[in-house]
């Protein structure tokens, strides 16, 4: 008796606890970009990059957007020669420095690690509050341009190199983006080895996170290395938006920061990421969110919303269809075990886009 008591009262806390399994991930998504030490603070707009490493003279970034701004404060007892070391970031963007008073600082590009990696040295002058951007000179005009996708790399990490040589000889190329399971079981020693792999690639790869990202990892490696679990950006005038459904369906929180984005949009061309599918297109393996009134939910809003395309990974081969009126692609050839008798194996996809719309959808095979 004593004992199925224990159970009826533990039965609602368990219940509650499970309705939002992604909630401390949302919670979390709000710290990133942040970073204190005794002389100086940095914090980042939008959450739009990882603060990898921040001590007297340097500040370390990992990019999670085209066009980063943050904001640095020195105490008085900072240094003033800095090193801003920035990871994943487009080639060939630009540094702007504004003083207190709106003036600009000299900043000095000190070296460029590899394809998607600068350094900077800058000298402020004195201690206070300073204004950087960096982004391509481009990175606001309306022409087209291309982006690929890929997702589900998983146990394929030890071949990925041979997807990211193949990206590297498209220069259309400006970025990729990706749905997630980068890793295999999510520790942080996977991420870690997949962010080396990364550095092969020459342009910046921005990812959301996969159901393999939450197995034997902590949602803090993510935000450590990677950055938010659900984020935005912008360019050449399309809106992306980068969001966790890792946990089957999204959480509140994040679907609260989603209309506000979607609000935000106008009549600009918008572009969902996001690694589950609402709805299986096949039904074969269930390939969806736990909830199909949660899935209706959702493509309802991103239809009202005015989304233009949908990308979704999970599944590891290619679909295209239609969800709620909204072009859809499920692309999970990154290196995943492959769906079975398919013939897709490894692929990527690259999209045209520009600020007037979105164009055509190339499935790139690998193998």
């Amino acid at each position: 008796m004593r004992r199925h008591l224990a159970l009826l009262l533990l039965g609602p806390l368990c219940t509650t606890a499970c309705m939002r399994p992604a909630e401390q991930r949302a919670q979390l998504d709000i710290e990133v970009g942040r970073a204190q030490i005794a002389c100086a603070g940095v914090e980042v707009a939008e959450g739009l990059a990882a603060v990898r490493a921040l001590e007297p003279g340097r500040l370390a970034l990992w990019g999670q957007a085209p066009a980063l701004d943050l904001q640095i404060e020195l105490g008085q007892d900072a240094p003033l020669d800095w090193r801003l070391e920035v990871a994943n970031c487009m080639p060939g963007a630009l540094l702007r420095v504004l003083g207190p008073d709106g003036s600009p600082v000299e900043a000095r590009l000190a070296g460029r690690p590899r394809a998607a990696a600068q350094d900077w040295e800058i000298a402020f002058p004195a201690a206070g509050r300073y204004a950087l951007s960096l982004a391509p000179p481009d990175a606001d005009e309306p022409e087209a341009f291309r982006f690929a996708v890929l997702s589900d790399i998983q146990r394929g990490v030890d071949r990925v190199a041979e997807i990211f040589e193949r990206m590297n000889a498209d220069p259309e190329i400006r970025f990729v983006v990706s749905t997630g399971d980068l890793a295999n079981f999510g520790t942080r020693g996977e991420l870690e080895r997949i962010q080396r792999e990364l550095e092969r690639l020459e342009v910046p790869f921005f990812s959301t996170v996969g159901n393999h990202e939450l197995g034997e990892g902590e949602p803090a490696d993510w935000h450590a290395l990677f950055g938010r679990h659900s984020f935005r950006f912008r360019f050449h005038g399309v809106r992306f938006y980068l969001v966790d459904s890792a946990s089957a369906g999204i959480d509140q929180l994040v679907y609260d920061r989603l209309a506000g984005w979607m609000a935000e949009a106008g009549t600009a061309p918008q572009v969902f990421v996001s690694h589950i599918p609402p709805l299986d297109p096949i039904g074969v393996r269930n390939g969806s969110f736990r909830s199909r009134k949660e899935a209706a939910k959702l493509l309802s809003r991103l239809s009202a919303g005015g989304v233009d395309l949908t990308l979704y990974g999970h599944i590891h081969s290619y679909y295209a269809f239609s969800n709620a009126g909204i072009p859809a692609h499920i692309s999970g050839g990154g290196g995943a075990i492959p769906e079975r008798f398919d013939g897709i194996g490894r692929h990527y996809l690259v999209i045209e886009a520009a600020e007037s719309g979105l164009g055509a959808v190339e499935v790139v095979r690998v193998d």
